[in-house]
């Protein structure tokens, strides 16, 4: 079966997504924008048949299967329902949503809708991801107690840019902190406790943030991302019986290592790719729609809620608040 791809959106994420997928194969037959003008600079860019000025056209599209939600945060989960009203598969750009209200909302609606949504957190589908669950299972580490990751990037300061727009869903949390929060439910399931601390720009949002998540078993997580700094960005599990480090850049294809308990080195990997790594978790997503699964695979919808349950409250600590918080305690 032959997935064709809509895209909505045609900034920053959609070109590198659409680049990198392009050039592994993957199918994109429309893109949506909110202007015609901007739909068709895409489409040509990348040889999309078909461009549409709103993104109501491109989920009526007929020959677009699913759909591909690569706008701003807070548009996510109205643009994600809109499609799925359409009857379209959606993979929509990590953060899943704003809050864990939202993402229940869509979650809701795709299955009273019967189709597939997953969050596209690109990184779970890595093979050297699929490695390391598979070694940590294995027990050679023994029981993993202690996930460490950073996500450190220095972004533009502009505060009209959004990134750093609260109304458009900005700060370090959502497009940093996301990822290394995913990474610990990943390997230690869902937190039962988080404390988080951070720093609040002019503007409202975080520019940096550290949160320690506790899990079952007492098992913890230590996060940090900032969005105005660099850093390494390297991750680690550590076990009872060993750990593995993750070099620069941890969620990316890149090379890793697993120790004993000592810290001398087991097995080492080099998982670096020609491209970026985007097309594996659409082909995952494309075995979904195939198979009818709607479970989400290395990317469980259960787990998506969770991390934005997490991110949730971690903000609400520091002190970083958007309209879709309003919303959410209304419904």
């Amino acid at each position: 079966m032959t997935v064709r791809w809509g895209v909505i959106g045609t900034g920053g994420i959609a070109r590198s997504f659409v680049g990198d997928c392009t050039a592994a194969g993957v199918e994109f037959v429309a893109v949506g924008s909110r202007t015609q003008a901007s739909a068709e600079s895409f489409a040509a860019e990348y040889g999309i048949p078909r461009a549409h000025g709103s993104y109501e056209d491109l989920v009526a599209d007929p020959d677009v299967d699913a759909v591909y939600v690569a706008t701003p945060h807070a548009r996510h989960a109205d643009d994600a329902l809109l499609a799925i009203e359409a009857g379209k598969h959606v993979l929509v750009e990590k953060a899943f949503t704003i809050t864990a209200a939202e993402a229940r909302r869509v979650v809701d609606a795709a299955r009273h809708r019967d189709v597939a949504v997953m969050e596209a957190m690109w990184t779970r589908f890595l093979p050297q991801m699929t490695m390391i669950r598979e070694l940590v299972a294995e027990g050679r580490i023994g029981r993993p107690r202690v996930v460490e990751a950073t996500h450190h990037q220095d972004l533009p300061r502009d505060p009209s840019h959004r990134l750093n727009d609260p109304a458009l869903g900005g700060g370090a949390i959502l497009d940093l902190g996301v990822y290394p929060v995913s990474f610990a439910v990943d390997v230690l399931g869902a937190p039962v406790a988080v404390a988080a601390a951070g720093t609040l720009s002019d503007q409202g949002v975080d520019t940096q943030m550290g949160i320690v998540m506790t899990h079952e078993g007492g098992t913890q997580s230590t996060v940090h991302f900032a969005l105005d700094v660099r850093s390494p960005n390297t991750a680690s599990i550590i076990g009872e019986d060993g750990r593995i480090d993750i070099d620069a850049t941890w969620y990316t294809p890149t090379t890793w290592r697993l120790r004993d308990r000592d810290g001398a080195v087991v097995e080492e990997y080099d998982s670096r790719e020609e491209l970026a790594g985007y097309a594996h978790e659409v082909r995952a997503f494309e075995s979904m729609i195939a198979s009818g699964d709607r479970s989400g695979g290395a990317m469980p919808i259960a787990q998506t809620i969770a991390v934005m349950a997490a991110m949730d409250e971690a903000r609400r600590q520091v002190g970083v608040r958007y309209a879709a918080d309003d919303s959410s305690t209304a419904r």
